[in-house]
């Protein structure tokens, strides 16, 4: 099967002669060099200054866009709006829309004949996001804004803990502020799901146990009653005892910071908790998109948006049952290996049951894993040279998931570093249940979500110079989480992976992303119900149930968004089994690795157009 299809309707296939090396503009002639002719000079200044014309006004629009919202300052460390929260009404949403408009019709002045060929696909990127959004607009209100992956109601601590820093006595306001803001918020929270209710677009009844425990518990602890601190009265508190302040102006600031928790805050939250309880009256337990109004429309066109692809949902559902098969096969080879007597699925029995391959469920547990999960990466850093020659700067740490939100997050999960170096990315492993982490995929786990994973995509994508920033920040979900799941196979290539049961680790991690490809589909397009899709997931993995449990009711939340790892870690390895044929001992991986991550994040046919170019360049 083959992944090009593609749903940028411009080639860019002769655009990208320049995009796929290091340089940004065209260069300029320099020296008595005998071609530099007055016209040639001429032409080569016009196309630098039209190209920096160019990208002065792509960076101005995405300001524009950060400058409306508060929250999207904050992550990328600007601390403008510092004391406010984004605004989730329907009346934005529409200057939003007329926004995007008026931003696309400003950029189709652009002569990008006349522009160098970065600038180019700089142009054809923001003209497919900018149309896409336009677009997309009549879908707005297929989602879930709360659910047990994400949402405004965690949304506000995790910012106020993970982002919102307190430096002096003004942030220590603006958090303060923010506290008692997020009544509002929550307000159009609620707006918003009454919008979609009157649709028939109400999460399915699990979702909501989950959410209601979620913020329940943040009102738990001082001061709202005698227990030890609350999450954020907690945070602020360790926060502010860093600051160089009198003991009076500290409890000063930790007493209006109480009095926003027992007012605005409690009073936000209470009331979301009483509509959501409402709701859940009229919730069903059907998990698919197929339930919403015009469900395959919006499927079909969610799959095309999360693949960069114009791949069917029978055609992902084919590929991922390939998948599964070729991998049991793989998995069958290590089954041998350590002298496994059995079948398939009774070495799933064992590799899901055995003590040998989890640790305690207790606090000496926890930390035994989050110590070799930092070995891990840290071993891994030292050997970057054999695979990259582009690295970021930026560190990466790793944590363990907040008490507050571990129950409903997920298994695992990346944070992006501050731009300006103030803050290191972040690996988050999930230890609330320590069966649902077998040591075995204790090394896939962390290639993928730190090193060569996502801290070397993301990060270094930000660091990038001389591309304009909404390529910096913006992104990809086949192309981020393809490149992730890539990550976890080639330190196998470089001697990683020792023992075969980190090695069967590695194979189960990508055997769950194909089976991905066909439960999604299965539910949101084939009508499948909770048990079926779990009970795959069951009989096809190793996994905990709880993983199954868990990833299902992802799917559920997040319609077509799984899809995305598998069908990028295809085509990422489909394009390099592509160039290593056509360019034999001339192939390098470093330089490979160097075309797909310096340029930033791209749909999947504009990473096939910029190795294609990489291949004629130095066949």
């Amino acid at each position: 099967m083959t992944l090009n299809k593609s749903l940028i309707v411009i080639s860019i296939t002769a655009a990208l002669s320049v995009a796929c090396s290091n340089e940004t503009t065209t260069p300029v002639v320099k020296g008595n060099n005998a071609l530099a002719t007055p016209s040639t000079s001429t032409q080569l200044n016009s196309t630098a200054e039209a190209s920096q014309a160019a990208n002065e006004l792509f960076d101005t629009i995405f300001m524009e866009g950060v400058n409306r919202n508060p929250v999207r300052q904050t992550y990328l460390g600007i601390k403008t709006d510092y004391d406010k929260w984004q605004d989730l009404s329907e009346e934005n949403s529409a200057q939003e829309l007329e926004f995007a408009k008026q931003a696309l019709q400003r950029i189709q002045v652009i002569d990008i004949n006349n522009v160098d060929k970065q600038t180019q696909l700089s142009y054809q990127l923001l003209s497919q996001k900018l149309s896409q959004k336009i677009a997309d607009y009549p879908w707005r209100h297929h989602n879930y804004p709360i659910n047990q992956m994400f949402g405004v109601h965690s949304q506000i601590p995790a910012l106020l803990i993970n982002q919102h820093s307190i430096k002096d006595t003004k942030q220590a306001h603006d958090y303060i502020a923010r506290v008692k803001n997020s009544k509002l918020l929550l307000e159009q929270l609620i707006d918003q799901l009454k919008i979609r209710a009157d649709k028939g677009v109400i999460a399915p009844k699990f979702v909501f146990a989950h959410v209601i425990r979620d913020a329940n518990n943040l009102l738990v602890g001082a001061p709202f009653d005698s227990k030890a601190d609350s999450t954020l009265f907690a945070d602020f508190s360790r926060k502010i005892a860093k600051l160089e302040l009198s003991d009076e102006e500290k409890q000063s600031l930790t007493d209006k910071l109480a009095s926003a928790l027992t007012t605005e805050f409690k009073a936000g939250y209470q009331q979301l908790v009483s509509y959501l309880t409402e709701l859940e009256k009229q919730a069903d337990d059907n998990y698919g998109a197929w339930k919403f109004p015009q469900g395959d429309k919006f499927y079909n066109n969610a799959l095309n948006r999360t693949t960069t692809t114009e791949l069917t949902a029978d055609e992902i559902h084919q590929i991922g049952l390939d998948e599964v098969a070729r991998i049991h096969d793989e998995m069958r080879v290590i089954m041998k290996k350590v002298n496994f007597d059995g079948s398939l699925s009774e070495f799933f029995q064992f590799m899901r049951h055995d003590p040998q391959f989890y640790y305690a469920g207790d606090e000496a547990g926890r930390q035994r894993y989050l110590t070799e999960a930092t070995d891990i990466i840290n071993t891994m850093k030292g050997e970057l040279d054999q695979l990259f020659i582009t690295k970021p700067k930026a560190d990466l740490k790793v944590k363990q998931v907040e008490a507050f939100r571990e129950k409903s997050a997920g298994k695992a999960f990346y944070q992006q570093p501050a731009p300006d170096g103030s803050r290191p990315g972040i690996y988050y492993a999930n230890l609330y249940d320590m069966a649902a982490m077998p040591t075995y995929q204790m090394e896939a786990l962390a290639y993928h979500e730190g090193i060569p994973g996502h801290h070397m995509q993301i990060a270094l994508k930000q660091e990038l110079e001389g591309i304009p920033k909404f390529r910096k920040f913006g992104g990809y979900t086949a192309y981020s989480e393809g490149w992730g799941l890539y990550s976890e196979m080639i330190p196998k290539e470089i001697g990683f992976y020792q023992d075969p049961y980190a090695d069967f680790g590695r194979l189960a991690m990508e055997l769950w992303r194909a089976c991905r490809l066909v439960v999604d589909t299965g539910m949101h397009n084939k009508k499948w119900d909770r048990t079926k899709s779990i009970e795959y997931y069951m009989s096809n993995t190793p996994n905990a149930e709880s993983d199954a449990i868990k990833m299902v009711e992802r799917h559920a939340v997040m319609p077509s968004q799984a899809t995305a790892y598998k069908i990028g870690m295809l085509k990422i390895v489909q394009l390099r089994a592509k160039a290593k044929q056509q360019l034999g001992d001339k192939f390098d991986i470093r330089q490979f690795h160097d075309v797909v991550l310096t340029n930033g994040a791209v749909p999947l046919n504009v990473l096939e157009d910029m190795v294609n170019d990489y291949i004629a360049k130095n066949r």
